[in-house]
């Protein structure tokens, strides 16, 4: 269990790094992905790059964490940043998403942060 909970959070760790990456550097595709499209030339361009930073530095703390402090640590961490898909869950449908997209994505992706969680404080 101690390798499918080690191997899970570096997964979603680099993962947020992906979406990082992918908020500034291809904004439009990125914000459509999340499930409210926006246009990154207009007054929303500051806020997907600001979003793409946040992706960003929670995998590099997740990635720090593991490997410097932890399983436990880690595990910690994933349970107040599950807080944030969850949220995102609510800002897609207050803004026009598809309940799919909100529930799919976002709420999935809480669901799966807590799971990994749960495998850390076991392992």
């Amino acid at each position: 269990m101690t390798i499918a909970a080690y191997t899970l959070a570096v997964l979603l760790d680099l993962f947020c790094l992906f979406l990082g990456y992918r908020f500034w550097f291809q904004p439009a595709s990125a914000a459509a992905g999340y499930g409210v499209p926006a246009d990154p030339a207009g007054d929303a361009g500051a806020y997907l790059s600001v979003k793409g930073g946040r992706d960003a530095t929670f995998g590099l703390v997740g990635l720090v964490l593991l490997a410097l402090v932890g399983a436990r640590a880690e595990a910690w961490f994933m349970v107040c940043v599950a807080l944030v898909p969850l949220l995102d869950t609510v800002t897609v449908l207050r803004h026009g998403g598809t309940r799919a997209v909100a529930f799919g994505i976002h709420f999935a992706t809480a669901v799966v942060v807590l799971s990994c969680a749960a495998l850390l404080f076991a392992a």
